[in-house]
């Protein structure tokens, strides 16, 4: 649940405190993605120069983490602008999926990644309306795919299911899930997990339709809302996706990940009338995948 935010501070004056500069600046990370739910959609306004994030407790951003450094990265500002510097981290500090050699300057809606959590910077003109939207954001976006999350694809599709009644049109669900994702995470690391996760969510995201819906239903599990679609149709973008999936390289650090898929099929029949009745079904199809040995369609 994403926590009401204490009012922005904005310091009137610039003087030292402690050997750093506070600024009068409004400028701001907000978290979009953590495995610490109490810091989801928290804000760190960037008003002490440099701001520093890592696993110690000296820093302004304390993270925690086996794959956060005690000193891992830290904001500073030149000029007009704010720089991330990575401060020789173990697992390195990353800028819109990029992990940097050294620094990068930070540009107004950037993704900065230090371990598990996601922060993105708002700076400029209006960061107090561009945090309000951002928190808006959170609630129908996945921050670490960039995707729909399972809320918006409830709400999606409820309505393409009175929409599909009303007009008597076929609907179709695809439910699948990464195979073997805790042994990725065992061997790789939990940071090639997050990259398998988005890389997947990209490599899908090619193939899907403006009237269709892709969405991170949960973990490793993602969904397809494909209205106006047969089950044969369905089954065979399904297919499509799955051996697309199979033969994409997952390159994380220099290392490859080999990466399958195991996808269900369902179909809107008469007499359901929810969204999770369908997407139940199409569960027990992803099962049934999976029982019969991974890596493969049913429907």
């Amino acid at each position: 649940m994403i926590e009401a935010e204490e009012k922005t501070r904005v310091t009137a004056v610039v003087q030292p405190v402690g050997g750093e500069v506070v600024l009068k600046k409004d400028d701001c990370l907000v978290v979009i993605y953590t495995k610490e739910p109490t810091l989801l959609g928290k804000r760190f306004v960037l008003e002490t120069q440099p701001t520093r994030i890592g696993r110690g407790a000296d820093n302004q951003i304390v993270l925690d983490g086996d794959s956060v450094s005690r000193r891992h990265a830290h904001l500073e500002r030149r000029g007009e602008a704010w720089v991330v510097v990575d401060d020789g981290s173990t697992n390195g500090t990353y800028v819109n999926d990029e992990q940097i050699v050294r620094e990068a300057l930070l540009i107004n809606g950037d993704r900065v990644k230090v371990g598990p959590t996601i922060f993105k910077f708002l700076g400029g003109a209006d960061v107090e309306a561009q945090y309000h939207e951002e928190i808006y954001r959170m609630t129908i976006i996945d921050g670490l795919t960039q995707i729909h999350n399972k809320r918006y694809l409830f709400e999606s599709l409820e309505r393409e299911i009175v929409r599909a009644r009303r007009h008597a049109r076929e609907l179709c669900l695809l439910m699948f899930d990464i195979d073997h994702f805790k042994k990725i995470n065992d061997l790789h690391g939990h940071l090639a997990g997050d990259f398998v996760l988005k890389e997947l969510a990209n490599v899908v995201q090619q193939r899907i339709r403006r009237d269709e819906v892709f969405a991170r239903y949960g973990g490793e599990e993602f969904s397809i809302v494909l209205p106006e679609t047969s089950l044969t149709g369905a089954a065979a973008l399904a297919e499509s996706l799955r051996e697309r999936i199979e033969t994409h390289r997952f390159v994380f650090q220099g290392e490859d990940i080999p990466v399958t898929m195991s996808i269900g099929v369902a179909m809107l029949e008469e007499g359901e009338r929810t969204a999770s009745e369908l997407v139940k079904r199409a569960d027990e199809r992803l099962f049934d995948a999976k029982r019969a040995g991974r890596n493969r369609v049913c429907s």
